[in-house]
This record gives structure tokens, sequence and C-alpha cells, in this order.
């Protein structure tokens, strides 16, 4: 695995970033790494022979799916090499880093031909150290990139959204200080509103060092002393504005050592339950939501950039929303910091979706790598107020032992967020008309997650107006997912699921807005999903060929009638 922590190279002034044309070599045969492709060789004589080169071929957009970016790839999965030249210059003392925000799934990095570090997990960043690796000039960069869907994998062999592969999210070039800022937590403290409290770990130190840590807005100009290892805790009496989907107010940070200086926009907010309430900053809160996935229909690829996230976040407002879960893995930088600034709280879960291999013990290892991973980037984004740990898992000994342990490992990492899982192993008793749920893993979270896809793959047992809700009622309940299909345009009877109506769709909305109504620690809604997005799990060749059409807006950008079915709902909340 890669040294997956360190802090936001957004905020760093050292970060250059990678991104652009790289050369790549597709590597169907699995013969690049037995062949060194890493080592980049050009012919020393007339009479040597290399069977591979880098030079006038294939080239792609880094960040981005290579799968959209020629038609030969669209349903690729193996290894793909990518490779570029980049100038740099060694600065003595100082240490140097490939930073990766996202490779799926597995990355393997040279640098000048010498091997600096794997990762596995296609959606968490990850970095090297490359200081002893680096020359002076015009430094040799290759990344082997497999995209093979594994039984033990994270996610595993199938899961319904497009299996996208490559270098899918910025890379940055990054020279720091020797001693610099490798870490830090700025938010509030846990059950109080006026004290910010946190941490900074400094990288380099062998002696206490004095840390400024800067919010101006707040009248905070806090000089921290390190121990000898560079580490601080601190807790400073504060009054901040504090971050609400109403007014989401962001402070500007700068914590500086020496000559190194990083900065970040961090909001503040508190965020409990009691009983079956959600609290947002000491006020119940229900939450509006929806769920999309890290895609742009319109172009058939993965999302990547601030402009892809703000076309996103933008028919998620327009919905009327205050909430997203960024289904069903963690989502770009990007998308996480434009919602949180447009006032969306966000549920961020790790992939683990259906049919993982729970009695493999190195899959609780590879899920802990993903969730640390997660919670290392984004702790100090007040728009994330819950972490989950997985979605749509079968209940086996295994299996709870697992999550059970990542619920306390989430709360190790963060007491200050929520906790969750996503369900779908409801029971129903006929006689009274009442689903409950007998789940070890429920009886853990904060937030019991359910996803029901009542008039879809389960018809309404009883009229919605009399089907009643037993499910972990000391709790919150959201309703994660639940929804059906529909192609755009498609007109048929309201009455009649095989005919993928438009008409159709709405009607189930409404009767699942009304079964909702009988749900009485029901806190939020989110349903599946925002826009059609690609998989080759959907084999209907009519309606689907190849997409899951539960979106609220197809694929086109086009909205369909249930759309202002969930609006209109929201609007009334």
């Amino acid at each position: 695995m890669g040294q997956s922590f360190m802090m936001n190279p957004y905020g760093c002034k050292d970060a250059h970033s990678l991104n652009g044309k790289w050369n790549a070599i597709i590597d169907l045969y699995s013969r690049g790494e037995p062949m060194k492709f890493y080592q980049n060789r050009k012919p020393e004589k007339k009479s040597q022979f290399i069977e591979y080169t880098f030079d006038g071929g294939l080239r792609l957009d880094v960040p981005g799916d290579f799968n959209s970016q020629i038609p030969e790839l669209k349903y690729y999965e193996g290894n793909v090499w990518y490779q570029r030249f980049f100038e740099a210059k060694k600065s003595l003392g100082n240490r140097q880093f490939i930073y990766f925000a996202g490779v799926s799934y597995e990355a393997a990095v040279w640098l000048n031909g010498k091997e600096i570090g794997r990762h596995e997990g296609g959606f968490t960043p990850f970095q090297f150290d490359v200081t002893e690796h680096l020359v002076d000039g015009k430094n040799d960069l290759i990344v082997l990139v497999n995209n093979n869907r594994r039984v033990d994998g994270i996610p595993a062999m199938n899961f319904d959204w497009w299996n996208y592969g490559g270098i899918l999210r910025d890379v940055f070039f990054i020279d720091r200080p020797s001693t610099h800022v490798h870490d830090y937590k700025v938010q509030l403290k846990k059950g109080e509103s006026k004290i910010i409290a946190g941490y900074v770990q400094l990288r380099g130190a062998t002696s206490p060092q004095k840390v400024q840590l800067t919010i101006n807005e707040l009248g905070i100009q806090q000089v921290l002393t390190t121990n000898t290892q560079g580490y601080v805790a601190f807790e400073i009496p504060a009054t901040p504005e504090l971050w609400s989907p109403q007014s989401p107010r962001i402070y500007d940070i700068s914590i500086a050592v020496g000559h190194d200086r990083v900065s970040d926009e961090i909001g503040f907010r508190t965020i409990e339950v009691k009983g079956a309430d959600i609290l947002l900053n000491g006020k119940s809160v229900f939450l509006k939501g929806i769920n999309f996935h890290e895609e742009i229909p319109q172009r058939k690829g993965r999302a990547y950039s601030e402009a892809d996230a703000a076309m996103i976040i933008s028919e998620v407002k327009a919905l009327g929303c205050n909430f997203v879960r960024t289904a069903h893995y963690p989502q770009n930088e990007h998308i996480v910091r434009v919602a949180e600034k447009a006032g969306l709280m966000i549920w961020e879960e790790i992939p683990l979706w259906q049919g993982i291999e729970f009695s493999n013990p190195a899959i609780l290892k590879k899920a802990e790598t993903m969730l640390r991973e997660m919670v290392y980037r984004d702790k100090n984004r007040a728009g994330v107020i819950i972490w989950s740990v997985a979605n749509e898992t079968s209940p086996s000994d295994y299996r709870d032992q697992t999550l059970t342990d990542l619920v306390s490992l989430t709360r190790s990492l963060d007491d200050t967020r929520l906790v969750s899982a996503a369900f779908d192993n409801m029971r129903y008793n006929k006689e009274t008309s009442t689903f409950y749920i007998k789940d070890k893993v429920s009886e853990v979270v904060d937030v019991v997650g359910m996803n029901k896809y009542m008039g879809w793959y389960n018809p309404f047992r009883d009229e919605p107006k009399n089907i009643k809700w037993d499910v972990a009622t000391d709790k919150p309940l959201i309703m994660s997912e639940f929804g059906g299909e529909a192609l755009y345009g498609q007109r048929g009877p309201a009455d009649v699921a095989h005919h993928w109506s438009e008409d159709y769709q709405e009607t189930i909305y409404r009767q699942n807005y009304r079964m909702f109504e009988n749900i009485p620690n029901l806190r939020g809604t989110s349903p599946w999903v925002l826009f059609d997005f690609r998989s080759p799990y959907r084999c209907h060749q009519t309606y689907q060929n190849g997409w899951n059409r539960k979106g609220l807006i197809s694929d086109k950008g086009q909205r369909k009638k249930a759309w202002q079915v969930v609006k209109d709902f929201y609007e009334k909340r």
C-alpha cells in the first residue's frame, strides 16, 4: 500500500500539477512487468531491438478514465501503462512526493526506473516519497494501472456501476521543506460549539517546533509548540458562525512552521443524534437527499474536475436538497468541497457493496485501510456528517464482526460524526403489514439507512397507507435508496412496471412517500438516483442497454416526471 496519509495538496503552495496528456500502452496480456516497461528503454545501438515504446502512440488524458477516451477501451479491464516526463530540481534538505488523488483499481509506480510503491483501492488518495529517486532536470514517471475485478477486491466481482479504470483524479509533484505540516485536524470539539480543537502533526521534526495556526476572521493567531515527534494538540475558545445548509460559512485557515505553510477552507458545526432525531448545531434536521455516482452521463465518463462537480451539485440544489449520499465510494475531493460550499450535508462510504468475501481476513485489512484513507482526507470537511461502512451486505458471522469492527474503528478515528450503513434485509410481517429488521450491525450504528425498492423489485403487499415500519425506532432512519427505472420520454400505464414509463416511476414515488408517513423515526430520504448512469449490469436491450435508468434525470440531462414529485416533497419539509 502507498503512504496514504498526508495533508491536502490543494492547499499547498508547493504542489505542482502533473495533469495533462500522458503516453500510454495497453497491456492486455500483462507483459509489461516481465519486459520491464518501467525502464522505458531506448535502443542504444542499431542491432538492439526493444519490443515496446511509449513514444508516438496512445496518449490519454490525466485525470480521466481510459474507458471513455477511445472506443476500443469501452469495456476494457486490465493493464494500462502511463508515462510522462516532468522537470524537477533536487532541493537540499527538502522532501519530494508524488501524490495521486485516485487511481482505479491498483497502481504500481516507478520513477526513473525504480519502483517507489503500490496502492490498492480506486477511490482514495495516496502518495510516495520520491526524494531518493529524483534527479535534477527531466524525470521519468511511469504508472501501471489495473482495473480487473477481483473476488477479494473492494468492491468485489459484481457491482452496479461502470468499472472505470485509469488515473481518475489529479496528480501532483510536491516539494516540501524537510520539516513540514504532514497532517492536521481543525474542528469543533465534540459536544461544544465554542471550542475549536484538533492537532497538528509535522514530518521531519526531531525537536520541539513552533507552529502558527491562523484564522484571521476569528481573531486567532495561535502559536503552538509541538513535542519532539512534531505533534501538538490544541483547544482554542472561539465563537465561529456555524456552518449549515442555510448559511454554509467557511473560514480561511493557515498552518505554518518555518518556511512551510498550508491553507484550507474549513467550516464548523456540530452533529449528533438524540433518540430518533439528528441534531445539526443542536436543532433537529430532516435530510432532504439524493444519491449520485461520480459520473458525467452526457460524457459517459468519470467526473474529475471542479467544473464536473459544479454541474452535478447544481442539479442537486435545483432538486431542493440539503443532503447527498456519495454512493458507493468516496468521490473526488472537488465534489466534496463544492457540495460543502453549497450547504449540502454529506454521507460518505467505503465501497463494501454486495458479494464481499467477508470470510477472507484480507478483506477487513483492506476495508480498514480504505476507511482510514477516507476519514483522513475529509475529516476537516464540515459538510461530511455521516461515515458509512457498507451498503447492502448480507448478514453472517464474518460480515457482522467485520462491520462491527469497522464501526468501532470509525469512532476511534473520528468521534465528531455519525456512523451508518445501508441495509436491504428488512423482513415483512404480512399479518400486521409491518416491516422490521433483525441485524446485529443495525444495533451498533448511529443512523440506520434503509434501501427498499417498493413498487419496483418488491410489489406493495398492502396499500401504502396501511404499511407500517418498526425498524430501529430508537434511532434515526434514513430511506437511503428507493425508486424505479424509467426511460425518458417513455409513456405508459401508471400501474404497469414493465412499460418502463415515466408515468409508472412517478406513481411509485408517490406511493413510497405515502408509505413513509408511517415511519415514526424517519429523518431523511435519499432516492436512487440523480442521473441515469452506465452499468454493464443492466442488460435490457430496449430500455437499459448498459444504463441503470433509475435516474430522476436522463443521461442526456432531461428531467423525468418523478423529479417534480421529489422536488415538491422537499419543498413541503
